[in-house]
C-alpha cells in the first residue's frame, strides 16, 4: 500500500466518528416559507442546528452562555458597569475585556484602567477577576504607578456580580 493510500485510510478513519455522530436522531427542521427567517438559525438539524461537540442550546441558555464563550450575565453586566470607561478591547469567547485609561472630571491628575476576567460559564463570584491600575502625574508631567485601595477591585466585582444577578432575575421573570 502507498503512502497516499495509507493517509487516505487514516483520515477517513479520522472522519468516521465525526460523520456517525452527524447521523443521530434529529428532529427535521421545516422549510421555510419565501421571506421567512429559519426560526433557530439553521437549516441543519432540530433545535438550532446540528449538534457534534459542546453543549445543547437549552443547556447554554440555562447557563447564560447564549452563543459567547463565557457567562452572558457577567458578560453584559461586566459591559454595564464598566460603560463610562472607554473599552480598549473586548473579546467575548474568551472573557477579556481591557479599558483604556481614564480619568475622572474631578480629578486630572490621576487615571484608572480596568482589565476583567470572566473565568467560567456559570454565574458564580469565583468565575470573575478584576484588575484596577492607577497612574498619577508627577511634577514634571509623567505618569507613574501608584497603588489603588486595598477592596477597589472587590468592590468593582461586587457591582458586576450584583448587576449579572440582577440581569438574570430579569430574564427568568420575563420567561414566566
Amino acid at each position: 500500500m502507498t503512502v497516499f493510500g495509507r493517509c487516505c485510510g487514516v483520515l477517513w478513519f479520522a472522519t468516521l466518528p465525526v460523520l456517525l455522530a452527524a447521523c443521530g436522531p434529529q428532529t427535521p427542521t421545516p422549510n421555510p416559507k419565501e421571506g421567512e427567517e429559519y426560526k433557530n438559525g439553521s437549516i441543519l438539524g432540530g433545535e438550532g442546528g446540528l449538534q457534534i461537540l459542546g453543549p445543547a442550546r437549552r443547556q447554554e441558555a440555562e447557563q447564560g452562555g447564549g452563543g459567547i464563550g463565557v457567562n452572558s450575565f457577567l458578560w453584559r453586566a461586566s459591559l454595564d458597569t464598566l460603560s463610562f470607561m472607554p473599552i480598549a478591547s473586548a473579546d467575548p469567547f474568551g472573557g477579556v475585556i481591557l479599558t483604556d485609561w481614564y480619568s475622572p472630571a474631578g480629578a486630572p491628575g490621576e487615571r484608572f484602567k480596568v482589565n476583567v476576567y470572566i473565568l467560567d460559564r456559570q454565574l458564580r463570584a469565583n468565575g470573575l477577576k478584576v484588575s484596577v491600575f492607577r497612574q498619577i502625574r508627577d511634577n514634571s508631567g509623567q505618569w507613574r504607578d501608584d497603588a489603588t485601595g486595598a477592596d477597589t477591585a472587590i468592590k468593582m466585582e461586587d457591582t458586576i456580580l450584583t448587576r449579572a444577578r440582577q440581569l438574570r432575575i430579569a430574564q427568568t421573570s420575563s420567561e414566566k
